[in-house]
């Protein structure tokens, strides 16, 4: 479980450019969640996943993580890192050393464990992110974009996190890369039923294929908090937010202001075509 209780940030306290960034955040998200955060430029979001391995402190409040305060001076920060691993926004510009099993391994060496364990790892870590093992031993700058993402989600998984934070994980990638990365992310999410995984992004459209549980920040504040299908219900509220809903919940939105009595809570494709069907059969049947 993690528990964000009354956390806010201010960047620069006392200073003249101080500008606070987050203002009394509350949420939970539960073990083997697959939550989004989302919200417009500037709404806070990467200042608060950085809050959730310790890479920021909270000017105020507190995060617990299976009741652990990680805030406390006394929290085990390497102890916080292994346990929440976060992919930042382009990654494969993190990658560094010589061959992709050097970077894959870094984590692990780092951890103090010995070249069994490592090598254990690696190959575990491929495995979940579908990477072939015959290019482990090439240079990662030798590697397609969404070969360089595998290599970076990788590495983080190579910990073995108990929770995954990607932040923007499609980024940059053309439609193939951006679908391969999605479809490894979904997979590795149901393998490994007792991993939470937050992402963010500013695609509608990968939120509402992958998340469960989605956190809508503006202005640095929490404004909606619940599930996928009640969120994006409440598209009106979004947009004004600088928001969008998925293209699929916009249509439903026309239908209904057109008059056809069809249920708001539309946000995939595959759920769009199993209510639809059944709208058109029931108004055949009327004729």
């Amino acid at each position: 479980m993690i528990r964000v209780k009354n956390l806010s940030y201010i960047y620069q306290p006392g200073m003249p450019f101080e500008n606070q960034a987050l203002y009394d955040i509350n949420f939970e998200i539960p073990d083997g969640d697959f939550a989004a955060i989302i919200g417009h430029t500037g709404s806070g979001k990467s200042t608060l996943i950085q809050h959730l391995n310790a890479l920021i402190r909270p000017t105020s409040g507190s995060i617990e993580i299976d009741g652990e305060n990680i805030c406390d001076k006394s929290a085990d920060l390497k102890s916080i890192r292994s346990k929440v691993g976060i992919v930042f926004q382009y990654p494969e510009y993190q990658l560094f050393e010589e061959t992709v099993y050097r970077d894959i391994a870094f984590g692990p060496k780092n951890m103090g464990l010995d070249e069994a364990e490592i090598k254990d790892r690696v190959y575990e870590a491929i495995k979940l992110v579908d990477f072939p093992e015959e290019l482990l031993e090439k240079s990662p700058f030798e590697l397609s974009g969404g070969q360089k993402r595998r290599v970076a989600i990788a590495g983080v998984l190579s910990m073995r996190p108990k929770v995954l934070i990607l932040d923007e994980p499609t980024a940059g990638l053309d439609p193939h890369g951006r679908d391969e990365i999605l479809g490894q992310i979904d997979r590795m999410h149901k393998e490994n039923a007792g991993m939470t995984v937050i992402f963010v992004s500013h695609s509608m459209e990968d939120v509402a294929r992958l998340a469960k549980h989605i956190i809508v920040l503006n202005h640095g504040r929490v404004a909606m908090d619940g599930e996928v299908a009640d969120i994006f219900a409440r598209g009106e509220e979004l947009e004004k937010m600088g928001l969008s809903v998925p293209q699929i919940t916009q249509l439903t939105r026309e239908l209904i202001a057109r008059g056809i009595n069809i249920r708001p809570d539309i946000y995939t494709v595959d759920f769009a075509k199993n209510i639809y069907k059944e709208l058109f059969c029931a108004r055949e049947e009327k004729k």
